[in-house]
């Protein structure tokens, strides 16, 4: 199901590698939502895992936080496997009509000052849902530093191995969060991408 890999310069704050190496997710159904399999979803944390030891310096994270059900488990495994078994948050994310609300079932671990966090998400297409949970974990950790983990970025043409950043269509969302640094793990076409067993 994976397809070529391909290296990708990311933004990145201070002195990490910019450059990551995700995989690109043909689809050869156009149109219609790529449903994953486990292994491929496996290869994903594992190329995620990959690109966060290659960052250039340990990261030591205080709270892995993630986003609804797919992204939750994307931060089982990272914070397990990669950050020392740290404590592990839940955004759960509520649309209501054009908008995004946090539900009150989301899971808040306490940290110290200036904690070091890492946001993992399954996808990133056209809405800010980055950009407001970066500014929500700002508001409830301040001096908050923040990654970004998502397993799919959606590209706007239908070349998947992007040449530029800006070629993905989330590329200003995630620049206007100010993370530290983004890590991906593939790349996808319109309309998505859906993970195993329909997590959402």
């Amino acid at each position: 199901m994976a397809g070529p890999d391909f290296a990708l310069t990311v933004p990145v704050l201070g002195d990490g590698n910019p450059v990551i190496r995700p995989f690109s997710l043909p689809n050869p159904q156009p149109g219609q939502l790529l449903d994953l399999d486990w292994e491929t979803f496996g290869y994903g944390i594992e190329r995620l895992a990959r690109q966060i030891k290659n960052h250039g310096h340990r990261l030591d994270v205080d709270i892995c936080f993630g986003v609804n059900e797919a992204g939750l488990v994307m931060a089982t495994f990272l914070a397990s496997g990669q950050f020392s078994r740290c404590p592990i948050g839940y955004l759960k994310c509520n649309k209501v009509r054009d908008d995004i609300a946090l539900d009150g079932q989301s899971f808040f671990p306490e940290a110290g000052a200036a904690p070091t966090i890492v946001i993992c998400d399954f996808e990133v297409k056209h809405a800010d849902v980055v950009g407001y949970l970066a500014q929500e974990l700002r508001s409830r950790y301040p001096e908050a530093r923040l990654y970004f983990a998502v397993f799919g970025a959606m590209t706007k043409d239908n070349d998947l191995a992007v040449a530029d950043f800006d070629d993905l269509t989330g590329a200003s969302i995630m620049r206007a969060a100010g993370f530290a640094a983004v890590f991906i793990a593939a790349t996808m076409s319109p309309p998505g991408i859906e993970p195993p067993m329909e997590l959402r």
